[in-house]
């Protein structure tokens, strides 16, 4: 992603080069920024603000439940890290904690 000044800059350095005589495909080749970039940046006069930031994207489907995430941190404790669940279930029964591991591998 660009920063808004430079963006303006290489806009500016565009608009200087094709008015001085080079083809404006040439122009943005040597910013690396194809000319559809270009004509969407400078599209109604104005130079665009980026809108990917300000986008509202939707929540991930894959997406961790608290429970899974509490799963994960007692199963990720170094007591636990080279166990399998079929043995951290016995393990955790003994302490009376209350997560349904075998219930969520799969």
């Amino acid at each position: 992603m660009i920063s808004p000044s430079n963006r303006a800059l290489a806009v500016k350095l565009i608009q200087e080069a094709n008015q001085t005589g080079a083809r404006l495909a040439k122009a943005c080749e040597e910013l690396h920024i194809s000319v559809r970039t270009y004509e969407r940046w400078v599209e109604e006069g104005d130079i665009k603000v980026d809108q990917r930031p300000l986008v509202q994207r939707p929540v991930p489907k894959n997406k961790l439940s608290a429970k899974k995430k509490e799963i994960l941190a007692v199963v990720k404790q170094e007591k636990y890290v080279e166990l399998p669940p079929t043995q951290i279930v016995p393990k955790l029964a003994v302490y009376c904690v209350r997560i349904h591991i075998l219930s969520c591998v799969t």
